[in-house]
């Protein structure tokens, strides 16, 4: 499922941004692309880390497609929606 995502910057902050930035729209596809990385490479780092522990665990993925479908599909997988939600109910 892609995600599409709208913003709406006042008039008052696009000036702010265009003091700063040649492109604005650049910018802010460089600064998620930039998240987007960030947040793969921590959760490869992170569940490598966990199937390795994993004594069920005999392979894993080599490709990094199959390795998130593998542990989004795990019983112990929780996104951080759901990581907060279990935090807050202790």
């Amino acid at each position: 499922m892609a995600l599409s995502v709208n913003i709406t910057i006042s008039d008052e902050d696009v000036s702010y941004l265009e003091n700063d930035l040649l492109d604005i729209q650049n910018w802010v596809e460089k600064a998620v692309t930039g998240k987007i990385n960030q947040s793969k490479k921590r959760f490869i780092r992170e569940w490598q880390a966990k199937l390795m522990a994993d004594p069920d665990v005999t392979s894993m993925p080599a490709d990094t497609d199959s390795f998130i479908t593998l542990v989004k599909a795990r019983l112990d997988y929780k996104n951080r929606v759901a990581r907060d939600a279990a935090d807050a109910a202790r």
